[in-house]
């Protein structure tokens, strides 16, 4: 039991949404207009409305992105253009606020920041595992298509008798000895696996959030490019949560011209 169970002090949550201007597939998509509202501001929208999070912070390394968040009313705080991954720029932003307001946080989740659709209840369900004692959090989905379970920019995870990942892979596992991979997903004598699709959202116990951010990329991480990878080769444990909700992440222009078009623009 931890010491916040003992005196039924909630666990304090902050939400970071990481939201670069450089990026490779889609420069500037964080300021992309979707039916009237930038990516930001409907994702800063969708993660306010999560009961769980005590605080929403959009974390950027670009003035355009910090001025305009702060003209909707969101919090922003401006981050380090040298940082290699969401994760690292969530840490600055605990350290900031830490540093300059005294601010404390138990858990942080970071929101991704091309998520403009993404449901407050995949937060809440994410952060209903957060108890003090785990490390690390993220969800994961069945996967029951073949295109999904083929398709290696979506990573697949496969997971312990305790809910936590054992390993991430673009590849789908397990690999089924003596059967097809277009009959994989199909049942037989009872004895076929569950594959899981990663879902990118994630939880950090701030203390681990600290320890991660130190750690150099690892072999595994770099041959699957899956950052997930360097904190599970230094043992530290994942916990899943499976959830029914898919993600709709936005990387591409013709990604934006897909949600337009549903949007009726």
């Amino acid at each position: 039991m931890t010491l916040n169970q003992t005196l039924l002090i909630p666990l304090t949550i902050l939400g970071i949404i990481p939201a670069r201007y450089a990026s490779t597939r889609f420069p500037a998509k964080a300021l992309a207009d979707i039916g009237g509202k930038s990516m930001i501001q409907r994702v800063v929208e969708q993660a306010r409305r999560a009961t769980s999070l005590s605080r929403v912070v959009v974390a950027t390394d670009d003035t355009r992105i910090f001025d305009h968040v702060k003209d909707f009313g969101g919090e922003v705080v401006m981050t380090s253009v040298h940082h290699q991954s969401g994760t690292d720029r969530c840490q600055e932003v605990v350290q900031y606020l830490a540093q300059s307001a005294g601010y404390v946080t138990d858990y942080v989740v970071n929101i991704q920041g091309d998520e403009p659709f993404i449901q407050p209840e995949q937060i809440d369900l994410l952060t209903s595992v957060l108890d003090g004692a785990t490390e690390l959090a993220t969800l994961v989905k069945v996967i029951d298509d073949q295109d999904t379970l083929l398709n290696p920019n979506s990573p697949k995870v496969v997971l312990n008798t305790r809910q936590e990942a054992l390993y991430f892979s673009r590849h789908p596992i397990p690999y089924q000895r003596g059967r097809e991979p277009e009959t994989w997903l199909q049942p037989t004598d009872g004895t076929t696996p569950i594959y899981y699709k990663h879902i990118g959202l994630y939880a950090y116990r701030t203390d681990i959030l600290g320890q991660i951010t130190q750690l150099v990329p690892s072999v595994l991480e770099l041959a699957e490019s899956l950052e997930q990878l360097r904190w599970l080769e230094n043992g530290y444990r994942i916990k899943t949560v499976v959830t029914t909700i898919d993600s709709h992440g936005i990387d591409t222009p013709d990604d934006l011209m897909r949600v337009s078009k549903f949007l009726g623009q």
